[in-house]
């Protein structure tokens, strides 16, 4: 996950439609002048509009601050709609989004942390009724997906908080890496909650005041750095186990439209940009590669499943995927331990070039990918 994100109450039976992409998307049923301007500095937050129809809007945000900062739309309990991160000082970022009726909150967050600075908006009416069985499709594909993700990734932590409890280290190293790939290929979805993402992949430098920490990377550290797995450790692993089961048992509820699957899909290439290329995610472990590869796989599967739609209304950005996406899987094949394997190299082993290549490459993806959710809501 990125550095800093805010621990929040996931909201209860509250069903929102959401998507949000970079660039120069055109809000899809509207002009780019509808556009609902947020303008963010390091202590406001001014949005154009407070009421606006539901359906599809546009929100354009300009950081005139001197702190990279973040922009959130939450429900009133606090569940993130819809997120842009790490807007930096004196740039620009487009939402396009697709919201129902209800009352919500723009937040910005200059610095990246904190409960923001927060306006109250009201979305009104019912919004365009518009279906797709295709999308229908791709959306209940997707939700089996997450599903089995889920599923697949709950008995891996166990066996990995077995190895911890027995206070096996090694093993527990072995486990780490594949005990996190369900979660990275649909790290969205979870994040959604608001509130299980940061008990179980929090960075020790994202922790908020007064948070405790917990999760993989905290066990991550006292197995690699400290070279332990005592009774704190022991403790911990089972709080993990814990706290996936109830993403497991809360995927199923998961609000997914295709555009937030296409979202989601750039989000995932967001968190390699942020945290695996640069080695920040797995500091300890290097496993980096992994959770990398995972993301990816990740969001291939939404485009997959969102291709026929998207073909059909930009064929040139398909065209564009369809050549991204084997050009940075090829590329990180280069770093298997063999052919095949599921097992990458140490991240400390990739040297500075060859993490530019990476990073380059995740860059000509993202930028296409950026454009996959506007394509789908023509």
């Amino acid at each position: 996950m990125s550095a800093v994100r805010m621990s929040a109450v996931a909201a209860a039976g509250m069903v929102v439609a959401v998507t949000a992409v970079t660039g120069c998307a055109e809000k899809a049923d509207g002009k780019a002048s509808d556009a609902i301007t947020v303008t963010a500095t390091d202590s406001t937050c001014e949005v154009s509009r407070t009421t606006f129809p539901a359906g599809h809007i546009r929100l354009a945000v300009e950081n005139k601050g001197s702190k990279v900062t973040e922009v959130y739309v939450y429900t009133p309990s606090d569940q993130i709609v819809t997120e842009r991160e790490n807007i930096g000082p004196g740039t620009k970022a487009t939402i396009t989004a697709e919201i129902k009726a209800g009352t919500y909150q723009i937040a910005c967050k200059p610095g990246m942390k904190g409960d923001g600075i927060r306006q109250k908006i009201t979305v009104t009416g019912k919004g365009a009724a518009k279906g797709d069985a295709r999308l229908d499709a791709a959306v209940a594909a997707y939700r089996t997906y997450v599903q089995e993700q889920a599923d697949q990734t709950v008995p891996v932590v166990q066996q990995f908080a077995d190895a911890v409890k027995a206070g096996d280290v090694e093993k527990a190293k072995s486990l780490f890496a594949p005990s996190r790939v369900g979660w990275e290929r649909t790290e969205p979805v979870a994040e959604s909650f608001g509130d299980i993402d940061p008990l179980t992949d929090t960075r020790e430098d994202g922790l908020e005041d007064g948070q405790k920490w917990t999760g993989w990377h905290r066990l991550e550290k006292s197995l690699w750095q400290d070279k332990k797995a005592g009774p704190e450790e022991g403790a911990l692993a089972d709080q993990l186990v814990s706290d996936l089961k109830d993403w497991q048992t809360r995927v199923g509820k998961a609000d997914i439209t295709a555009t937030s699957m296409a979202n989601g899909a750039k989000e995932l290439l967001d968190e390699v940009a942020t945290g695996k290329i640069t080695g920040e995610e797995d500091r300890y472990s290097h496993t980096d590669l992994s959770d990398f590869d995972a993301n990816v796989e990740g969001a291939l599967k939404a485009y997959e499943l969102l291709k026929p739609v998207a073909a059909e209304n930009d064929a040139a950005l398909t065209a564009e995927l369809d050549k991204q996406f084997p050009a940075l899987t090829t590329l990180l094949d280069k770093y298997r331990k063999s052919g095949g394997s599921t097992e990458f190299v140490s991240y400390d082993t990739v040297g500075k070039d060859q993490r530019k290549e990476l990073s380059d490459a995740v860059n000509a993806l993202a930028e296409p990918l950026s454009k996959l959710a506007a394509a789908v809501a023509k």
